[in-house]
């Protein structure tokens, strides 16, 4: 598997300075398309055959799955041998949506991993997996199927808190208050059934310190996301339930939208139907090609 995406940088807001003017994204001169992985290189004849059985046996899984935003199809890729799987992670290529679960001490212990790695394949909705010991052996390799694994809703929830603990005012803080107010109570309407919610805060009259007592009255949870299409989107999870910080840089990594979004996980880092259809179709043209 390539190295997944993510620098080992500071992250979450406040880690990212903004620039004073809005600085639009600018408009793509070409439309992205799909574009299948390299062939990997030539291999024993034996090790392509049982890579391409692997993918054809998560193939046939795949076309009987009914694919839903709760519903995940989950395949062992352990027991490969190391030049099988080798082989099957060169074909399989990387995507553009990456992240990082550094689950809480509970769940790490029932989990028996330190860190989750996922990383989406070039065929949205099938994504690769990797449970990781702290001393980064590897406990499950997963090839997983729908629009994101699960762990990264369940770590951020397991992590979170149902409210933001008051704080005392800073100087210097004026929006912060009904900021956190607003977004509070939009987590609790999610939590019971309700709609999701978004602030943008490249809109609202927001001082340095009121984006300072935000982040500290938030938290930094367990989950990192990161979308890479024009420009990037960096996602992290908080510790107030649902509540995740969305932010869009441009290619020039200035950041030019700032949002808080309450989700179970924000729409953006999802995979959707049209993907996994359109993900079946290629993936069988592109095994079809292994020989």
């Amino acid at each position: 598997m390539k190295e997944f995406p993510i620098p080992v940088v500071a992250i979450g807001p406040g880690s990212q300075v903004v620039e004073e003017p809005l600085d639009f994204m600018p408009f793509p001169g070409r439309m992205d398309t799909f574009v299948a992985p390299p062939h990997p290189e030539v291999a024993d004849p034996a090790v392509v055959r049982a890579a391409r059985a692997a993918l054809e046996e998560a193939l046939a899984r795949a076309r009987g799955f009914d694919f839903d935003g709760d519903a995940l199809l989950e395949l062992d890729f352990g027991l490969l041998p190391a030049a099988v799987l080798r082989y099957v992670n060169e074909a399989l290529g990387a995507g553009e949506v990456a992240a990082i679960v550094r689950p809480a001490p509970e769940s790490a212990r029932r989990l028996g991993a330190a860190e989750i790695r996922i990383q989406e394949t070039a065929f949205p909705a099938f994504w690769r997996v990797l449970h990781l010991r702290g001393d980064g052996g590897i406990v499950r390799d997963l090839l997983e199927i729908g629009e994101m694994p699960h762990l990264v809703a369940e770590a951020a929830l397991a992590a979170s808190r149902s409210g933001v603990a008051p704080r005392p005012r800073a100087a210097g803080v004026m929006n912060a208050p009904p900021i956190l107010a607003e977004v509070a109570a939009a987590s609790a309407r999610y939590a019971a059934g309700g709609a999701g919610h978004i602030v943008n805060f490249t809109l609202l009259p927001v001082s340095p310190e009121d984006m300072q007592c935000l982040v500290e009255s938030l938290g930094v949870g367990p989950a990192t996301i990161l979308s890479r299409g024009y420009g990037a989107c960096r996602i992290t999870s908080t510790l107030l339930r649902h509540a995740w910080w969305v932010q869009y840089f441009n290619s020039m990594n200035h950041l030019i939208l700032n949002t808080l979004e309450v989700a179970r996980v924000p729409e953006v880092a999802l995979a959707a139907r049209d993907d996994f259809e359109a993900s079946l179709a290629r993936l069988a043209e592109w095994v079809e090609t292994l020989e």
